[in-house]
């Protein structure tokens, strides 16, 4: 999807019933991607973006999953806190 435009990868999101986990922080704009509106926005504000970081902080947030839904919330993950925003 490199290169497709935000609102493109959010109606095949929607299309597809797929959660989008990005580090895109357009998607944090709960006025052009409602959260409730898709399968689950998970969106990475990290200081580092390169792949080992990421995949680290992946790894601390996965157990969330097991006790927050994420479906129709905007999950923003950072370093050292996830803001979960129904």
């Amino acid at each position: 999807m490199t290169g497709w435009a935000d609102p493109e990868i959010g109606r095949h999101c929607q299309t597809e019933q797929r959660a989008l986990v990005t580090l895109d922080v357009g998607f944090a704009n709960v006025r052009a991607y409602p959260p409730e509106q898709y399968h689950g926005l998970l969106v990475l504000r990290l200081r580092r973006q390169d792949k080992p970081h990421v995949l680290s902080v992946m790894r601390s947030v996965l157990p969330l999953l097991r006790t927050e839904p994420l479906q129709g919330r905007l999950w923003i993950v950072e370093e050292w806190r996830v803001r979960i925003r129904q």
